[in-house]
């Protein structure tokens, strides 16, 4: 055991490693100057000069990499030039937004996907699978900044229920204020995780439904709704949970459209402003 958690640690390690030097060579290979793209066309070339020196672009590139590194491992971010903040508090504020974005989106991915998972395979093969399943399919062709323009088109344009976008803020507009902004695009973020999570769900209860030990419940009396939920769920959840898990990281990167098409303040639309702006210190510290 002991030997199995130093090897994943390690294999960790070299994946964090593996990604900073993708994550920097990406952004070095961007055409264009970006002390340029920050001080206009106008800009004359000492002040660009200038520019590149506090950017710390006049060193050789492994030196920026070592640098970057060695300030992460210390606990320091970089300094964002449009923001002239910290990237860490950057980050810390936008969290604020996108963190709620991916637990409410998760919530009701699981209470919609285990629902729908367990009265589906409870109807293998029955017209209630079949809607199912139909339906799933559908979540997972539907791309989901289509689907949250659509819901604006309903539940803003048309009912006039919530706002079209914008956020009012946790201490601003109060807490039910801040979750009726985010009711929107969680669904619009949870519409494909839920597919894929009713689909894994369903796989894992029927699998669960061929053991043996499910048969020996039924054969002593237990009716088949009994043996649903109080023998086959607690078996299929363990695939579920680590489909769960990793959904939970897919919610956070499919924020960066839903957040744009929402005007989110989250990290979603830090990163997006970043590139617009040519703050690859923001984009490669959002991104680590």
């Amino acid at each position: 055991m002991p030997l199995f958690v130093l090897r994943r640690l390690l294999s960790f390690v070299l994946t964090l490693l593996a990604t900073s030097v993708v994550v920097f060579a990406v952004l070095e290979l961007l055409p264009g100057n970006a002390a340029q793209v920050i001080l206009g066309e106008t800009a004359t070339p000492e002040s660009i000069a200038a520019m590149e020196e506090k950017l710390g672009l006049n060193q050789p590139a492994a030196n920026r990499y070592l640098n970057w590194i060695g300030g992460m491992l210390q606990g320091q971010t970089g300094l964002s030039i449009s923001y002239d903040t910290p990237t860490a508090q950057l980050m810390a504020e936008r969290l604020q937004v996108t963190l709620p974005l991916a637990v409410l989106a998760m919530g009701l991915t699981v209470a919609l996907a285990l629902a729908l998972g367990i009265y589906a395979a409870s109807q293998q093969n029955k017209a209630g699978d079949v809607g199912v399943m139909t339906l799933s399919q559908l979540g997972l062709a539907l791309p989901n900044f289509w689907l949250a323009i659509l819901l604006i088109l309903l539940f803003a344009v048309h009912l006039e229920w919530v706002s079209a976008g914008g956020f009012p803020g946790w201490s601003g507009g109060g807490v039910l204020e801040g979750i009726k902004a985010l009711i929107l695009p969680a669904m619009a973020l949870a519409a494909v995780q839920t597919a894929i999570l009713t689909r894994v769900t369903r796989s894992a209860v029927l699998d669960t439904l061929r053991e043996d030990f499910v048969r020996t419940a039924r054969a002593k009396g237990l009716s088949r709704r009994q043996v649903l939920w109080g023998h086959v769920l607690r078996n299929a959840m363990i695939p579920v949970l680590t489909v769960m898990g990793l959904q939970f990281g897919n919610l956070i990167t499919s924020a960066i459209v839903i957040e744009n098409v929402f005007v989110l303040p989250g990290i979603g639309r830090l990163i997006f402003q970043a590139i617009a702006n040519r703050d690859l210190i923001v984009v490669r510290d959002v991104v680590m």
